[in-house]
């Protein structure tokens, strides 16, 4: 008798812990989305204020400068968004992990080692 070589796997079992996901850190897609959209769109703001910005100081109508400076705007616009999007959706996750954390009664001791020295 030969064996499968491809095994159907099995369903696994609802009610097992491997079963049940992991908890993340990560925020909500909801919130990943309106970051990226809040990246993109700066960054377009930004685009316009270097091209506004070149299109004034350039007087012999070149549109390489206009675009370099569209550019330049474009970049700096978008990173410094992103910077306070990555910030915000970082301190968003570890809010939600800190509210899964148990307390009361049921949580683990901490040994007097690990806990913040308070003065």
């Amino acid at each position: 008798m030969t064996a499968d070589p491809n095994p159907s796997p099995r369903p696994a079992d609802p009610s097992s812990p491997a079963a049940a996901p992991a908890p993340t850190a990560l925020p909500s897609v909801t919130a990943r989305v309106l970051g990226f959209v809040a990246i993109v769109a700066s960054g377009a703001i930004g685009a316009f204020i270097g091209y506004g910005f070149t299109d004034l100081q350039n007087h012999s109508g070149s549109s390489t400068a206009n675009a370099i400076g569209a550019l330049i705007g474009a970049v700096i616009g978008a990173g410094g968004v992103a910077i306070v999007v990555v910030l915000a959706l970082r301190a968003m996750g570890e809010w939600s992990s800190i509210q899964r954390r148990p307390t009361g009664p049921d949580r683990p001791a901490t040994a007097p080692a690990k806990r913040p020295r308070v003065r």
